[in-house]
């Protein structure tokens, strides 16, 4: 089926544009200023509405296989085209941890039998299967997870001389949670003796501090530029952390410093630290638990304008559902983690509507420079030749967060009872029109992200 898309409003590559697009087997063929008179078999006509690349998020939890029952690919998938997630990458604290080839693979076959959306799994790295992890090949696989602190599933990598060796030897990119084990756990037995189960509001961000992420996220940096490995250093939580990083630029299809050298240490910031802080947790509590925590109000601004001075690079979710009942338990015994793919545009839309972030840095942010960083081939631009892979948006429109409305297996969202200023109205994945106005159309799934390097 050939689509032809007209009259949008093109969010692409630092412009806003009226253009109109072509798309035939699942690539985009022509984009003009004029091609109404094109023949196609499908003519969306997009007056009013803004056409952007499809979110690629570097960093998801979809919990499948062995935590089914929070979450599970195909779920989550849909939530995620719903909120115009046309990509990601996925963790691997399953159960089983994805720690070999085989798993791994496991996980690729579930992705191409359920996903709705273009799919990727990073390979597991753990204290013992070093082997297993120099196997990974870069050009099929995302990158390599190293749990540098221990969250959910507890994959923490500890030994001096792993890290040293994974560091050293790494086939493709490493991508790294990095908070201080010994500080994390020495803050908790603190706390849990002063407090007991009467916990102030904001413990978690007094216990998972900004020492603790400071001081892995420097251990991390220093071994990726000791050995000269490409280093993804995910969801900063503080201000702190942002003097780690050089300011960077995109060019031909690469993240570079600003003498036009290769970045060797990026970095990623979350939706939920740039929209939450600590005085949220008396509203949301548990809701609002994640790892690494967020932290006080001017930490927000202060990776905010990271992003903005090009520090850091992406913008992602981090998504980790867990049940409602597994979150309303007391603070020692709820998990980290919070539902977030479906509304990951819709919360950067809204800053873009209060003027802290443009339009076309959202589109750079969730699509091109994540392209980049990742080396993924043909996906997260609106150029010739690229997969098919398109968001329209609605900016007079609005999205009232509700249980009713929610795709994520978990039914519940920290969102609930916002109203944002955006809607999400068509999803395209690989060509495919998958999502349009609350409908899907599941007769075709989404395909395995491949990378050039």
């Amino acid at each position: 089926m050939t689509t032809l898309i007209v009259n949008a409003q093109v969010v692409n590559e630092n412009q806003v544009q009226y253009l109109d697009v072509l798309i035939e087997n699942g690539h985009i063929k022509k984009i003009e200023k004029d091609l109404q008179n094109v023949q196609a078999d499908r003519v969306i006509d997009a007056k009013g509405l803004f056409l952007m690349p499809g979110v690629i998020d570097d960093q998801v939890h979809f919990r499948e296989p062995g935590l089914t029952h929070k979450a599970n690919i195909y779920t989550e998938s849909k939530a995620a085209v719903a909120g115009g997630v046309t990509s990601f990458m996925e963790m691997p604290n399953t159960v089983p941890n994805t720690l070999t080839q085989q798993l791994l693979e496991d996980k690729y076959q579930i992705g191409a039998n359920t996903s709705l959306s273009n799919y990727s799994f990073f390979m597991g790295a753990s204290n013992d299967n070093y082997d297993e992890v120099m196997r990974t090949d870069p050009t099929q696989v995302c990158g390599i997870k190293i749990f540098m602190g221990s969250s959910t599933g507890n994959m923490l990598v500890d030994a001096p001389e792993v890290l040293e060796k994974l560091f050293a030897n790494a086939p493709c990119i490493i991508a790294t949670h990095c908070e201080d084990e010994p500080t994390v756990k020495a803050r908790m037995a603190i706390f849990k003796e002063k407090y007991g189960d009467d916990v102030p509001y904001d413990i978690h961000a007094l216990i998972r501090n900004e020492e603790a992420c400071l001081k892995s996220s420097t251990f991390a940096s220093s071994l990726a530029h000791k050995h000269g490995t490409r280093l993804h250093i995910l969801h900063i939580s503080t201000g702190d952390e942002v003097p780690l990083f050089e300011v960077g630029t995109r060019s031909n299809g690469k993240i570079l410093l600003a003498n036009g050298q290769p970045k060797l240490v990026t970095a990623e910031a979350c939706v939920h630290h740039l929209w939450f802080d600590a005085e949220d947790y008396r509203r949301l509590g548990n809701d609002i638990k994640c790892n690494p925590a967020i932290k006080a109000p001017h930490h927000k601004e202060k990776i905010l304008q990271a992003v903005l001075d090009n520090r850091i690079d992406v913008i992602a979710t981090d998504h980790a559902p867990h049940t409602m009942e597994e979150k309303a338990q007391h603070y020692w015994q709820a998990p980290s983690g919070l539902p977030l793919v479906q509304h990951t545009l819709n919360v950067m839309l809204e800053m873009s509507r209060a003027g802290k972030i443009s339009i076309d840095r959202v589109a750079e942010k969730m699509s091109h420079a994540v392209a980049d960083l990742f080396d993924i081939k043909g996906r997260g631009y609106i150029r010739e030749g690229c997969w098919a892979d398109l968001i329209l948006v609605d900016l007079n429109a609005t999205t009232q967060v509700e249980k009713s409305n929610l795709y994520s297996k978990c039914g519940w969202s920290p969102f609930e009872g916002t109203e944002f200023h955006s809607r999400i109205t068509h999803t395209f994945v690989s060509g495919h029109l998958v999502y349009e106005n609350g409908q899907f159309d599941e007769t075709v799934k989404g395909k395995r992200l491949n990378f050039s390097r």
